[in-house]
């Protein structure tokens, strides 16, 4: 329940500090149009991370993908709709035990805000659900967690509505188990996407 508020709250800190930048810009230059157009930008996009605390003692990195759309809701801020696949490779003989830590497939589903501070830098906020794909593999008593992920970002330019969307991230889960209290998945995201407008 405490994470829950937590997150609630770093989620309304999000959205606050996107209103209140807002709040402060005066007109939108030529450059920011460029990238934050009138209409939804769709993104595919490779997905790479890198584990966090207890999970990084079993498990090495993790690859995936993702599409994303970007919905204009306000001068330089979106609603996003992710959906992607991580795949976190485990360790083989962790702690010279013999024992291989199995892989965790997960699907998360995400939405959020996206606000751009300056022409083409944007924070982005996301919360979802993280769905297990192969629970029995490892042993968890549930198929899905709450996930949320912070964000920063930038895009460059490819000419046209084109541009190549570059993003670092905190992604972190609660339990999978909830007998076992290092059953989240916690990682540092890179995210490099294609992405174009409609």
């Amino acid at each position: 329940m405490k994470s829950t508020l937590k997150i609630s709250a770093l989620a309304l800190a999000f959205a606050g500090l996107a209103f209140g930048a807002k709040a402060q810009t005066s007109t939108t230059t030529t450059s920011t149009k460029t990238t934050t157009s009138n209409g939804v930008i769709l993104s595919i996009g490779v997905d790479a991370g890198i584990p966090t605390g207890k999970l990084s003692d079993s498990y090495n990195w993790n690859i995936g993908g993702s599409v994303q759309a970007d919905l204009p809701v306000a001068q330089n801020l979106f609603v996003t709709l992710n959906a992607g696949y991580n795949s976190i490779q485990g360790k083989n003989n962790i702690g010279g035990t013999g024992i291989d830590a199995p892989n965790i497939q997960l699907l998360p589903v995400k939405a959020g805000l996206k606000y751009f501070v300056v022409p083409n830098f944007y924070v982005q906020g996301e919360a979802g659900a993280a769905f297990l794909l192969n629970k029995s593999d490892l042993a968890d008593n549930k198929s899905a967690a709450f996930v949320y992920a912070p964000q920063i970002g930038y895009q460059f330019p490819l000419g046209g509505k084109s541009f190549i969307d570059a993003g670092v991230r905190y992604e972190a889960s609660t339990k999978f188990n909830s007998e076992v209290s290092d059953s989240k998945v916690n990682f540092f995201g890179l995210r490099v996407a294609y992405a174009f407008g409609l």
